[in-house]
């Protein structure tokens, strides 16, 4: 199983404040792979400094095997790696259509780019329905489904998910981790931070837990629903 993505003691500042604190994680082909963790953990943070949003102090940053760290993040894009933001982030005064379209800004096959805005439009017939309406006029969870479909408008190889059930109803949440294991079932690899535990074990391959801008646990569901801090703490089991 190759890898795709490879964070290497990895530390990101706020001024003298560290955010992260040597972290180490990697996320293969072809899976889906969960960073867990509490509010202010460092997460996003994360997620910020592998986009290119933030540049991280020391440590080093590999995707698909081209170091990644400090570069643009435009260029990041281009190399084959998307972000869903935390709290969607569509562009709420643009058209379903239009922030589709700026998803693939990066791309200039406009024929395929055409044939992928169609397929999406089928996995997503709400999207469909609502085509010529403002963003900003969708429900949350429309909202989500059109920010990930944002995303694969950019054909990554790896798609980056931030918190995609915040503020969401429980079963618009269960609506979008379906989404989220049916692109699993279609081959789409996928880092995702959550902090839905019950839900992420539904999809996920491997675990990480964050806390304090460090690694607290790596491993697979099995080893994450035994280990016992984990259950106590995310799983609420206070057997």
């Amino acid at each position: 199983m190759s890898t795709l993505l490879e964070v290497s003691d990895v530390v990101t500042c706020y001024g003298r404040i560290q955010a992260l604190r040597g972290v180490s994680l990697r996320v293969e082909a072809g899976r889906v792979t969960c960073l867990l963790g509490p509010n202010g953990a460092g997460k996003t943070t994360l997620m910020m400094t592998v986009t290119g949003l933030l540049k991280p102090q020391s440590g080093d940053i590999a995707f698909m095997g081209k170091r990644i760290a400090g570069v643009s993040p435009s260029t990041i894009v281009k190399s084959g790696l998307a972000l869903v933001p935390e709290n969607r982030l569509v562009f709420k005064d643009m058209t379903v259509l239009e922030n589709l379209d700026a998803g693939a800004i990066t791309r200039t096959d406009r024929v395929k780019v055409r044939e992928d805005r169609e397929r999406l439009l089928d996995r997503f017939p709400r999207l469909r329905e609502r085509a010529g309406q403002q963003a900003g006029t969708l429900s949350g969870g429309e909202q989500q489904m059109l920010a990930i479909a944002r995303a694969l408008m950019s054909n990554p190889s790896l798609l980056l998910m931030d918190e995609p059930s915040v503020g969401l109803a429980p079963l618009v949440v269960q609506e979008i981790f379906e989404v989220i294991a049916e692109l699993k079932k279609d081959g789409v690899s996928i880092f995702l931070v959550e902090q839905n535990v019950h839900m992420a074990l539904r999809v996920a391959d491997h675990f990480y837990l964050m806390d304090h801008g460090r690694i607290a646990f790596d491993g697979d569901a099995q080893a994450l629903a035994e280990d016992e801090v984990i259950r106590r703490a995310y799983l609420g089991d206070r057997r």
